[in-house]
């Protein structure tokens, strides 16, 4: 699930999007921070179909080798047996994965050989072998199957890694946040029975997070020539076109943490920008941010700007 400095680097997205466009309507790229995290949700929806439909794919096989021109004993007799998977039964037989396949529109049928590329991966491999003749049926063996049709075939086979990155833009920087909402999936299977289990969620508090999110965004557009000016007069040395522009949105998004989020501590702000400054900016962009974070800072304390609900959140 996004945790607070994913959905950051979504509204950093999302702001660097705002001054790059001609046409800056707030309401409209307000949207546009909703809908990133949005997308995150139905990147794992279509994740999860693609276990079914690799799964599912194991009959259309089965089909075609029984019905070769001349059929072998074990074209005749092909074994099944992951069509009948207890996870997947379970996931293709929920509900709520029922309803979010539909509200995204998912279907593989745009590009069948990404279902057929894994499966014909899939059954070559030990593992899958010895899973057909295993007599162990539990649903922690069944989702075992499927582990390791995710982690060490979907998530590592470049052909089906470019159709999630042609699909989905921000693949590269969502996959470790995919990754954590499959992972909760398996955790959170635990019944045979479809609506007994529940699939991850996108945040812990999504009301809470979602709020977070829009006011971020809205706070930094709001002040953005304030904070532009303070930023400005804390970097008079330095020419404003050497200045990284994510680095100047980095800032700001900090600067409005600082001065209009009253829970948020003031070394959660600083720490978070600077380890997203670190992977998201140059590599001396963490050095230069903490720099000048620390001097506005200084300032905004000293003018009372700063304002905390709790004790030792100012610190």
């Amino acid at each position: 699930m996004l945790n607070r400095r994913q959905l950051r680097v979504k509204v950093l997205q999302v702001l660097y999007a705002y001054n790059l466009s001609e046409n800056r309507s707030v309401r409209v790229f307000e949207k546009k921070v909703l809908e990133s995290v949005d997308e995150v949700y139905e990147t794992y929806i279509w994740l999860l179909s693609l276990l079914v439909e690799v799964a599912d794919f194991v009959i259309r096989d089965a089909d075609e080798r029984a019905n070769r021109y001349l059929p072998s004993e074990t074209d005749l007799n092909s074994n099944t047996k992951l069509h009948f998977n207890k996870f997947i039964v379970a996931l293709r037989g929920n509900t709520e994965f029922q309803r979010e396949v539909k509200k995204y529109s998912v279907s593989w049928s745009f590009d069948p050989e990404v279902v057929k590329t894994v499966f014909n991966i899939l059954k070559d491999t030990p593992v899958y072998q010895n899973y057909l003749v295993s007599q162990d049926d539990t649903m922690r063996s069944e989702k075992d199957i499927i582990k390791f049709i995710f982690k060490k075939i979907i998530k590592v086979t470049p052909s089906v890694e470019q159709v999630f990155e042609e699909k989905f833009i921000n693949w590269p920087v969502d996959r470790d946040v995919l990754d954590a909402l499959v992972a909760k999936t398996f955790s959170n299977f635990q019944s045979e029975i479809p609506d007994e289990n529940k699939l991850a969620k996108i945040s812990p508090d999504w009301a809470e997070d979602r709020e977070f999110i829009v006011n971020l965004f809205n706070k930094v557009i709001t002040y953005d020539e304030e904070y532009q000016l303070y930023i400005s007069e804390k970097t008079k040395n330095w020419e404003a076109e050497r200045i990284a522009i994510i680095d100047i949105l980095l800032m700001k998004m900090a600067l409005a943490e600082l001065s209009h989020f009253s829970s948020i501590p003031v070394k959660v702000t600083m720490n978070e920008y600077i380890e997203i400054a670190k992977e998201f900016s140059t590599p001396k962009s963490n050095f230069f941010i903490n720099g000048i974070l620390d001097k506005i800072l200084a300032e905004l304390k000293a003018a009372g700007k700063v304002r905390k609900a709790g004790r030792g959140l100012i610190e």
